[in-house]
Formats: C-alpha cells, structure tokens, sequence
C-alpha cells in the first residue's frame, strides 16, 4: 500500500530537488566527455530474448507479446558486443530492472529500476579501459565540483580528489584484509577512488574473461568509491571464444538452450573487447553525499516495497 502523504513529502523533499539538479548535470558532463574521446551513442534496449543472467539466471522480470516472451533488461552486455560490429566505441544510458532480494532493501544503494551508464570498446585491454575510467571520473567529478556549486553547497558536500591513477586492491588482499564482507569495509577506509582487480573465476559471470598468465582469475576490475559509498562501476574484458564461453556458462549451471540466440551469434564471431558500467544513482547518491538512494530520482523502487 503507497502511503500518500509520505509520497507526496518526498517528491518535494528538498534533497531529491538538489540530487536531481546536480543528475542532470552529471549525465550532460558523462556524454560530453565520451562523444569528445569518440564513443557513439546509442539507444538502451528495453526487452530482449536474451539479458545478463547476473549469477542467478532464474531471477528475472518477463513480458509477453505477439505470442513471443521477452525478458526486461538486467544489463546490455550482449547488446553491448554485438553492438561493436557497428561501432568501435559505443556508450548508453541504459534502464535496468534487477529483481533484488528483500534483504537488500534498506542497503541504501539498492534499487530494482535504475540507469546503468553502459561502454564498450573494441580491441581494448583492461589496462586501456582502467585507463579510460579514471580519466572519466576525474574529469567530471572535477567539473561537478564548479558546475553544481551552489547545489553541492546546500547538500553540505565537500567532494574527495579523483586524482589518476587510482589506487589497487587485489580480491584476495581485501579479502585478507577485511574478511568476505570486504566491499563495505573497503570502502569505509579509502579517501580516494580504489580499483578491486583480479576476482576468481567462480565470483563472476561467464562473459568475463580469464587471465592467460593466471589461471583461475579474471581481467576484470570494479571500481570502489571512498567514504563507505561502496562500488562505484563494474567491468573488464570480455570472453569473445565460442566454445570457452559455453564451457562457462555450463560451469556456472546455465541451459545453453535459454540463451540459443546468444550463442548462434557468438558463433559468427565477437571482437575482443573490454568495457564497464556504473550506476548513474549511485554516483548521484556520491557525488550529493547522500545516505539513501532514493534521493537520487523520482519514483525510485526499493525492493520488496509497492512503489509508482
């Protein structure tokens, strides 16, 4: 049941004003940057056969129509590798339903419909595409700084440097470090932006791509934000080789049927490629140093809770 009153105080909550304001800025400053450094631009896919299986395939939002059953987008990852035959440099302001669990709905970075800023980049490296993000924060956290001054002044928010190159943490050192909850903690004791690298094999999904020279480890990279904000972005480099890509997914419990289509694409061939995704709230809910991210846009969904 949607409590009216509540609803109404929080879509004039001054906050949400002020988080909104600054988003928009944000989402101009990320386009300027990436059509400047060559990306195309292209549209979000809302439905498809096929989407990000994100660990558990099971868990997913479905509609049907002309008799045909599409599922809404978890990820544009697929869409993202196959886009590459267009374009070399493609980026997106992606919506993503992710179905949460309940446990997660007073995390305060959760939310079950959110904007994923979506790159791809053919050819690329890890070391290219690490290379690559650093540039992007530190260049638009830099000019949220002065473009949203007055904004970020009401909100209090005194932002930390993004200062390349970023610091690195190995999977496992944090996980010496911190123990399995390590995100969090991590997080908490950064002053600056940190890169988590090196994740074993079984903590991802099947289209990461695992290191020739470490067996067992991926290419790939998260991106943690200081002051306790927890993961900034997601990514690496993208297995593209027909057959280790199925022996993935069947190592991960998957039914090749589910995802045929992929596969019959993936069988004509995918360029080698690398890129990442970050949350377009979640660096709202950074950058405005907010505790919840709801503040960060209208009608936002919690999980488990009954929202427009």
């Amino acid at each position: 049941m949607i409590e009216i009153d509540k609803y109404i105080d929080y879509l004039e909550s001054p906050e949400l004003r002020l988080a909104i304001k600054v988003q928009t800025k944000l989402i101009s400053l990320i386009r300027q940057f990436l059509i400047e450094v060559g990306f195309q631009e292209i549209l979000p896919v809302i439905i498809s056969p096929v989407t990000d299986p994100l660990t558990d395939y099971r868990v997913r939002g479905e509609v049907e129509c002309y008799g045909f059953k599409y599922q809404i987008t978890k990820s544009m990852i697929f869409h993202k590798q196959l886009a590459l035959r267009t374009f070399p440099k493609i980026f997106c302001f992606s919506p993503n339903v992710r179905i949460e669990t309940i446990e997660r709905q007073n995390s305060g970075k959760h939310l079950i419909e959110f904007v994923q800023v979506d790159l791809e980049v053919r050819e690329a490296t890890r070391e290219e595409i690490i290379e690559l993000g650093e540039k992007l924060f530190a260049w638009v956290i830099e000019k949220i700084k002065k473009q949203a001054l007055e904004e970020l002044q009401l909100l209090k928010r005194n932002l930390p440097e993004f200062k390349p190159p970023f610091k690195r943490v190995s999977y496992q050192q944090a996980l010496d470090s911190f123990g399995p909850d390590f995100e969090a903690k991590l997080s908490s004791e950064l002053q600056g932006p940190a890169w988590l690298i090196d994740f074993p094999i079984e903590e991802r999904e099947f289209y990461d791509r695992q290191n020739d020279n470490q067996s067992g480890f991926l290419v790939d990279m998260d991106l943690i934000y200081p002051e306790g904000f927890g993961e900034a972005l997601s990514g690496g480099e993208r297995e593209y080789n027909s057959e280790r890509i199925k022996e993935r997914m069947l190592r991960k419990g998957i039914d090749l049927k589910a995802y045929d289509l992929y596969l019959t694409f993936v069988s004509q061939g995918l360029f080698q490629s690398a890129g990442f995704g970050f949350g377009l709230e979640r660096l709202t809910k950074f950058v405005c140093g907010l505790n919840d991210i709801t503040k960060t846009r209208l009608f936002a969904k919690k999980p488990g809770i009954y929202s427009l």
